[in-house]
């Protein structure tokens, strides 16, 4: 594939991808209502490269805060190595301290492997398991201390423990939209990925631009074939920005079909997998509301709290500084 051609799907891959899809939408009789929009808040994206150590309590009442705002998911912590993520070696603690009562707000927890999904299985409050798969084999190894053989046999192992413990398992397909690290990358490779998920059974599929690398041309060409394709698949846009371009990003993802989006209150974050100056924040949620407002689309939003979360985040993650480490989306 030539350079100028790696943000476009092959007629190749369009095909293979168009008959497989309508293979099993013919054997599952697929029939999925319109979707509005879902908002996945991401403060254990915010928080895993900081230091130093934020209490449990602070984090405990900062995710308290988010669970009144009305977020469809908070992706709010992690289960593992504590040596490779050591800001977030409290999430179990965490954990029975969230006021979930009063909430529909469900939780999402990322593990690094099965011995972290099991961890995550025993707590009845998570929903849902997220997996940073990848089609880098040099990012797994940075990340998870794996290959794309065994994060693939993980993930089969991860899709049997959350169907045992009734949850849903949603994998990232990190680096989906470039590759720093002079391995070969395309569109196409991604969208195999994807294709590979769904053959396994995976339901939830997080496209990650984990180094703000996307361009509306590989966002337009994966949303906009995906998407139609599958309709009971969940895709969703992990989205790492910066301020001048997050708006044509976010935007062709939405006119693309994408209905689903990760964000950040105050933009922190960035994987702390990448290389020094490859550090990108997250798109923050801020923008995301301001996007939907000028679209018309209504939200679930309380502002009230939201504004309330917003104040306690500055409180919460005073002028932290960010370290490598080897974890995450």
């Amino acid at each position: 594939m030539r350079k100028s051609d790696v943000n476009s799907l092959s007629e190749k891959v369009k095909k293979d991808i168009q008959l497989y899809s309508k293979k099993r939408n013919h054997l599952t009789s697929t029939s999925v209502p319109p979707k509005s929009v879902m908002i996945t808040e991401c403060p254990r994206d915010a928080m895993q490269g900081i230091r130093p150590f934020i209490s449990t309590e602070k984090k405990a009442r900062y995710i308290n805060a988010l669970l009144k705002v009305g977020f469809d998911i908070i992706d709010f912590g992690s289960f593992v190595s504590p040596k490779a993520i050591p800001q977030l070696r409290d999430t179990g603690e965490v954990l029975k301290r969230l006021e979930m009562d009063e909430t529909t707000t469900k939780l999402l927890a990322i593990v690094g492997n099965i011995r972290g999904g099991n961890d995550a299985a025993s707590f009845p409050e998570i929903s849902i398991m997220g997996f940073p798969y990848s089609v880098s084999d040099t990012f797994l190894q940075r990340n998870l201390g794996s290959s794309i053989e065994k994060s693939t046999n993980t993930i089969k192992e991860l899709l049997t423990v959350c169907e045992q413990s009734r949850k849903e398992l949603q994998v990232y397909i990190s680096m989906g939209f470039g590759n720093p690290y002079d391995e070969d990358w395309n569109v196409d490779m991604t969208a195999k990925c994807a294709l590979d998920l769904i053959d396994m059974g995976v339901k939830r599929i997080g496209l990650s631009d984990t180094i703000g690398s996307s361009t509306v041309t590989a966002i337009t060409e994966l949303f906009s074939f995906l998407v139609p394709l599958f309709p009971d698949i969940e895709f969703s846009f992990h989205m790492h920005t910066s301020v001048r371009h997050w708006y044509r990003k976010l935007n062709a993802a939405w006119e693309s079909g994408c209905r689903s989006f990760d964000t950040v209150i105050n933009g922190l974050g960035g994987c702390p997998a990448a290389d020094e100056g490859q550090l990108v924040g997250n798109l923050r949620t801020a923008n995301l509301l301001e996007f939907l407002e000028i679209k018309g689309i209504q939200t679930n939003i309380d502002e009230a709290a939201f504004l309330k979360a917003v104040f306690l985040a500055l409180k919460t993650f005073p002028s932290a500084s960010i370290f490598k480490s080897d974890e995450q989306n």
